[in-house]
């Protein structure tokens, strides 16, 4: 990974002005955000760029308003919430550019912040136009992106705007960014990856960039029945992309070109039915599963064998699910790994990075959110990058 600058390397920056691009896209119940964990992120840089005398503008966008004004997604909406996360009064600013953000500018204080309107209200944004970025720029003496979530869409507020100002990572960006080289960028070896989820045509990409890159890769979820069914088990009506056989197996094929051991459950837990504890649940090896049953766990033995294979891990980049774990007791497997991950990682022996809407969501639920390494919030710039994609906002930081 390139190098970036952060926040360490500014001079004084009293009375400059810093544009600051944070993820404020919060999810909403009537007036007010229902979580404000992406706040509490970036709370860190606004404050610490306030504290040393900067005058803080907020770059943001807000759901999807295609490059027009709408009322219900000005960042307006979330202006309380980012005044009570931060503990301190914020100026909203209806523009990104122009007259009327030069003269809040001239009404703010030294160490005071500022809420610019929804970036995508402008065509120019998705764009990631020139003239709309230098528009922007004129108003700053310095740009820092702490939105890793938005990094992996080259946009004017995350790509453009870098490469006309000095650049830095804020202090979010850099923790992100920290963790991912652990993982995958120069990590300790061996690395283990665990990939879950629903469909393997989802996670093409990801499975085929780290089989050259782990020692172990765990296939859970859904996606596991389909690489089964490539090597013949048959998988009953479990959840399973038939068609993509053939891929699954040329993915183990490279696998074992590469050095790389695909794990695949050999115990399952069944169901006739997919519904809470159901009364046909039980759990078999995978060449017993019945026709008019389905897979929707991973078996007690093949988790206890994969906790074995972490034991010999350094590092651990983990996304998606090993089960259908929403519904109990399909969760089994999933929280069973989670301790084992988290008991691994509080005792030195594994560096833990974990991402993506469904793992954070069974990190909770297994109570470790905490016991983990690192646990990214952003999801399509999470999978990007487990994908092995250059995602363009970290790329113009380190330009």
């Amino acid at each position: 990974m390139a190098k970036f600058k952060t926040l360490d390397d500014l001079g004084n920056i009293t009375g400059q002005v810093a544009l600051v691009r944070v993820d404020l896209n919060l999810p909403m119940d009537g007036g007010s955000a229902s979580d404000v964990t992406r706040v509490e992120a970036v709370k860190p840089t606004i404050l610490e760029l306030a504290e040393k005398g900067a005058k803080v503008l907020l770059l943001a966008h807000f759901g999807r308003p295609g490059g027009a004004r709408s009322s219900v997604l000005s960042t307006s909406m979330v202006q309380g919430d980012v005044e009570e996360v931060l503990g301190k009064e914020v100026m909203f600013v209806p523009e990104v550019s122009g007259p009327v953000v030069e003269q809040s500018i001239g009404i703010l204080r030294d160490g005071d912040i500022g809420l610019l309107d929804n970036v995508r209200f402008w065509p120019g944004e998705e764009a990631n136009d020139a003239d709309f970025a230098k528009a922007i720029a004129a108003h700053g003496d310095f740009y820092v992106n702490d939105a890793f979530s938005a990094a992996h869409r080259a946009h004017a507020s995350t790509e453009a705007l870098a490469k006309l100002l000095p650049a830095y990572a804020g202090r979010a960006m850099e923790r992100e960014l920290t963790a991912l080289e652990s993982a995958l960028g120069s990590p300790e070896t061996p690395v283990a990856a665990v990939v879950g989820g629903a469909k393997v045509s989802t996670k093409l990409d990801v499975l085929k960039n780290l089989v050259g890159k782990v020692q172990h890769l765990i296939i859970g979820g859904g996606m596991a029945n389909t690489f089964l069914a490539a090597r013949g088990v048959d998988v009953g009506k479990s959840l399973c992309e038939h068609d993509l056989t053939d891929t699954a197996n040329a993915i183990m094929d490279e696998a074992d070109k590469a050095g790389c051991t695909v794990h695949l459950p050999y115990d399952v837990v069944v169901a006739t039915e997919f519904a809470a504890n159901p009364a046909s649940l039980r759990t078999c090896n995978v060449h017993e599963v019945a026709a008019e049953e389905m897979i929707l766990d991973v078996g007690p033995q093949a988790t206890e064998a994969l906790a074995d294979v972490l034991k010999t891990c350094r590092t651990l980049v983990w996304n998606g699910p090993l089960g259908a774990f929403e519904t109990e007791p399909f969760d089994t497997a999933t929280m069973a790994l989670a301790h084992h991950v988290a008991a691994l990682t509080q005792e030195g022996s594994l560096i833990s990075v974990a991402g993506g809407g469904d793992t954070v969501a069974a990190l909770a639920q297994a109570g470790v959110t905490d016991q983990v390494t690192y646990i990214s919030t952003a999801g399509g710039a999470f999978l990007e990058w487990m994908e092995g994609k250059q995602l363009p906002g970290v790329a113009a930081l380190s330009a």
